[in-house]
Formats: C-alpha cells, structure tokens, sequence
C-alpha cells in the first residue's frame, strides 16, 4: 500500500482558509502550476472534488467542509511538535526525576541538590535509588534518568558521561587509635585489621596491589558492601578502612582520617544518562545542578 503525503494535508488546509489556488500558492511560495497540480493529486487521493468553481472563486464541496475542521487541527498540532520546545519554566514544572547514586554519594550530596532543586524547581521530586551494579539497562530503558559513579570498562558505548569531581582514598579509624597519635608509615598502615569495601566477596583491590608491589599486606578481618557499615563497625572498633574522600565526608564526622602512606591513582566520578535525554531542557538543567552541587568550589575537602 502506498504511503499516503502528508504534506498534501497542509496544501488543503490552506486551499480551504484561501478559497484561491493562485492566494494558496503565494502562501505557500509555490507557483500556481504547482498548486493545481497538488490540488489534482488531492482529487485523486481522497476521491472527490474537495473544491470546485463557483463564478470565479472556489468553493468546498460537502465533503471538505467536514473535514476543514479536522485537517486544520491534524495541521496546527504536527506543526506544535515540529516547533522548537518552549523555554523551561521552572516554576511550573511539575516532574519526578530517578536518580541512580554510588555509594555514599546521597549522605555527601543529596542534602545540597534537594535545596537547590526545592528553591529552583518547587515541583520537582527526586527518588534516589542506591547502585548495586553498573548495569545500563535502566538507563536504557527509561527506568532512572541519571546515575552516578566511576565509568569502567564496561559501561555503555552508548551512553554520555560528564565527569563531576576527583576523588582520592584515605584511610579512617576512630577517634583515639592508635594510628591518630603516630606518624604512618606504609608498615604500620598495613599492619593493622582492615575492613574492605567491596560487593565482591574475597575481591582484593587497587590497595592490595599496591601495597604487594612494595612487599606489604594487609589483613582484612571483615568485608562489607557499603561506606555506611564500614564506617559504623570503624567506628566502634580498632579496624581500619580506605576510603574515598569526598564520597564520605560527612560520613566521618567526628573520626580521624589520614592521607595514605602510599601513592594511590584519583578516581574520577561521573555522571551518566542515556543519549535520548540530551536535548530534554529539564533533564539537562538537572546536570547543570548536579555539576554545580559537586564542583569543589562547593565541596570542602579534608587533609
């Protein structure tokens, strides 16, 4: 079957406002010629006259008058959609944005963009969902609208990614150890009892490996899932946890943390969503908040 030309529908639309092929033609900047002709091929397509002579204007015939309606409808809408979004207004905007977070990211963070986006957009809402995986899917399939987190290898092509900070790990005990009190050497860091974070179970690290490459180990006495419970059971005890800096801030309040007696890379956090959301005005000035919350202007970093 073949595909009717949707761009008949506006030379009838405007045949019927006009009443003229000669003032249709000049509004749509064709020459009469080519205005007979589309009205032929309107004839042809929808089977009846649509406009026939009367004296020396044209008139619809009952047919087109039903449809004048309808046509200029269909017309004025696909022309809506073919028009550039209207400016965001924010404060009329009225959505629930999913955002996938890394750990500790919410705790640091969440408190900050919730302010922002309350003052800025006061119908707005947030759910935040904690990452357990670095699957895409959900960002694939509209599920959650922007996530958080280090981009590996194995993060989808597909995606776009905008970094948000740099981080660096430290190492936390509680007040009162006995690594507060002392210089730390890569020896006496190592010999104490780790706690590792990892959703991983016996996954050694970028620590572990460092500490091998200068003849160290560490041992791990517990391993946990997330920042929070790693720096609840620190907290009550003489274990030792690596951490990164930034994610964890407001966690180790009222803890001692140090800079590690060992060169360790940054890591970068980004954020991630999927290409389709690009040009959607409300999720772009969503990014635009998040970069800023998590610029370091506006972030203070402990040494």
């Amino acid at each position: 079957m073949t595909k009717p030309d949707l761009n008949l529908l506006i030379t009838l639309d405007v045949l019927l406002a006009e009443g003229s092929v000669a003032r249709a033609a000049q509004r749509l900047q064709l020459s009469p010629s080519a205005m007979s002709r589309a009205l032929a091929r309107l004839r042809k397509t929808m089977g009846d006259p649509l406009l026939v002579r009367a004296g020396r204007s044209l008139v619809p015939t009952p047919r087109a008058l039903a449809l004048r309606e309808q046509i200029n409808k269909l017309v004025t809408e696909a022309e809506a959609v073919l028009r550039p979004a209207e400016k965001l207004n924010l404060q009329q905007l009225t959505r629930t944005f999913t955002l996938r977070t890394s750990d500790g990211f919410v705790e640091n963070f969440g408190a900050a963009l919730l302010a922002r986006i309350s003052h800025e957009a006061p119908h707005v809402r947030l759910r935040f969902l904690q990452k357990h995986n670095k699957e895409s899917v959900l960002l694939r399939d509209g599920s959650i609208d922007l996530e958080t987190g280090v981009v590996g290898n194995t993060a989808s092509p597909e995606l776009r990614t905008r970094a948000l900070f740099q981080d660096r790990f430290i190492g936390v005990v509680r007040e009162g150890h006995s690594l507060s009190n002392a210089k730390i050497t890569p020896a006496s860091y190592a010999s104490g009892d780790h706690i590792l974070v990892s959703r991983r179970e016996g996954h050694r690290g970028l620590i572990d490996e460092v500490l091998q490459q200068i003849g160290l180990e560490r041992n791990i006495a517990s391993f946990v899932e997330g920042f929070s419970t790693a720096l609840a059971l620190t907290r009550g005890s003489d274990l030792i946890v690596t951490l990164p800096e930034r994610h964890t801030a407001n966690l180790r309040t009222g803890m001692y943390s140090f800079p590690l007696p060992i060169a360790t890379p940054s890591i970068t956090i980004s954020m991630l969503w999927h290409p389709r959301m690009d040009a959607d005005q409300a999720h772009r000035w969503l990014r635009d908040c998040l970069l800023e919350i998590c610029s370091p202007k506006n972030q203070a970093v402990s040494d």
